[in-house]
């Protein structure tokens, strides 16, 4: 069953673009595309997409609004930056809004596939850049030791904010799946976060690592 997708993006060429794109590829069915978010909640609602991809510079509401609004609507929905902005309070807010991932334009259209692929198996996928600068941050280590990381929990939030999903993290690490979700309840305790991109917000936020 392909994976159903709904995009804001205000730029029509670039929307039409990633819908010929997505819909000429097998495993991807996008079912609406709209130019802002004011409605967003009423499509969620009606269209119940898996995906959603999403703009942040969008006339009226922003995209970050848009994650808001979408969350409070249907929580399960994942939805995916896509956008030119690189700097940190873009990002933070994106995350803490609810965003599941973080793309940036300038990269390949598809790492779009990429970043899709990722956050339906629970990644938090990211551009090289962006996860680049997340894990500028993990330059505190009193802060390692005010949550009391382990070097193992360390290493597997490193590879959460690269946008692994628990199975890629468990493979690269080599240990069992069950093993890799255990470090992972541990890691969202010690935080004080109950997921992924919550534990990502905090990272930025506090300079974690």
């Amino acid at each position: 069953m392909p994976v159903s997708i709904i995009i804001f993006e205000d730029n029509e060429q670039l929307r039409e673009s990633l819908v010929t794109l997505l819909n000429n590829s097998e495993g991807y069915n996008v079912i609406g595309d709209y130019n802002n978010v004011i409605d967003a909640a009423n499509i969620i609602r009606r269209y119940r997409p898996d995906v959603v991809i999403m703009d942040i510079d969008l006339p009226e509401k922003s995209g970050i609004e848009g994650v808001r609004m979408i969350k409070e609507t249907k929580p399960e929905t994942l939805v995916i930056m896509y956008t030119m902005f690189e700097d940190d309070e873009k990002l933070f807010n994106s995350l803490c809004a609810g965003a599941n991932g973080y793309i940036l334009k300038k990269t390949s259209p598809y790492k779009l596939f990429e970043a899709i692929n990722e956050v339906m198996e629970g990644g938090a996928p990211m551009s090289p850049t962006i996860a680049k600068r997340v894990l500028q941050t993990f330059q505190n280590k009193s802060a390692v030791r005010l949550y009391h990381l382990s070097p193992r929990e360390t290493e597997i939030l490193h590879l959460l904010i690269k946008g692994y999903s628990v199975k890629l993290i468990a493979a690269e690490l080599k240990i069992a799946f069950d093993t890799t979700r255990a470090h992972l309840r541990n890691i969202y305790q010690k935080l004080h976060v109950n997921c992924g991109k919550e534990a990502i917000a905090k990272v930025l936020s506090e300079k974690i690592v």
